[in-house]
């Protein structure tokens, strides 16, 4: 590969500057969700909701190009009034408060209406999937543990090896700064830390564990790739600026919303949407 540079001159070192505020906000952020994923219940509802809330505002800013309205908080609202529906009547309260906020995004009509209202179904269905993926019993801190463990790494992998390593771009149109060697390098480390946590979590064999790994550290990179071809669809750099080192929260969920989708899928069709973590853990 040519360098535009002199042939004595030292590539530049790639930059590290956002590294500490990756750091402060992991620090801060990943005790928050242990907690309220250990408790689970209302307390994890209220999380899930405030976060997915802040997502769709997020969603809101971006589609409609603008700051968002009284209307947008309101839509934003509905998604955690739907999360808070969920361990009080079950997830058809909330799929059904995200319709009816549908519903009355269409109403409104205008060119962002379709994008407001897929929106809140979308996210009315990933809560409902993380939601249903924590339960009531132990198991599913079991469960949310393997899935942030796995994404969590699969992003560290990815962020150092592409930085360290760099190379070939895996999707220059939509993401240029996204490499194969960091896509490589995160997938290696989510499956490989899953597949050891699995061995500790679950009595079935320790392929299972990797199948599963493997597939959801492949979806998270899907994720945060999906949300770079919609931010480059609007035009815009980051969803947000909430979190420090990392951008919006839509920028942190993007890499959970498909694990948590496929993970959900897995155990609902093993033992059925009331026992979602046990089929995902038991074989």
């Amino acid at each position: 590969m040519s360098s535009s540079g002199p042939p004595d001159e030292k590539p530049s070192r790639r930059s590290w500057a956002d590294l500490g505020p990756r750091v402060a906000s992991a620090v801060v952020l990943l005790p928050l969700t242990v907690v309220a994923l250990y408790f689970g219940g209302l307390l994890f509802a209220a999380a899930v909701g405030a976060v997915f809330a802040g997502a769709f505002r997020e969603w809101e800013q971006m589609v409609t190009l603008r700051p968002v309205t009284p209307f947008g908080y309101g839509l934003a609202g509905i998604v955690f009034v739907a999360a808070l529906l969920f361990p009080v009547w079950g997830p058809l309260a909330t799929l059904g408060a995200v319709l009816v906020g549908a519903v009355v995004a269409l109403a409104m009509r205008g060119e962002s209406a379709l994008w407001r209202a897929g929106g809140l179904i979308y996210f009315g269905i990933v809560v409902i999937a993380i939601l249903a993926l924590r339960g009531g019993d132990t198991s599913g801190i079991w469960a949310g543990v393997f899935l942030g463990t796995v994404i969590w790494l699969t992003d560290t992998g990815a962020f150092f090896t592409g930085r360290q390593v760099g190379g070939e771009k895996l999707a220059p149109d939509i993401s240029p700064g996204k490499t194969w060697s960091g896509a490589l390098g995160g997938f290696a480390l989510g499956t490989i830390a899953g597949t050891i946590l699995w061995h500790f979590i679950s009595p079935a064999p320790w392929w299972v564990g990797m199948l599963l790994a493997a597939v959801t550290s492949v979806l998270g990179q899907v994720g945060d790739l999906s949300e770079s071809a919609l931010k480059r669809r609007f035009r815009i750099k980051d969803s947000g600026d909430i979190i420090p080192g990392h951008g919006g929260l839509m920028d942190r969920l993007d890499s959970v919303t498909f694990g948590a989708l496929f993970l959900y899928l897995v155990g609902a069709l093993h033992m059925g949407a009331g026992a979602v973590a046990a089929g995902f853990l038991n074989w």
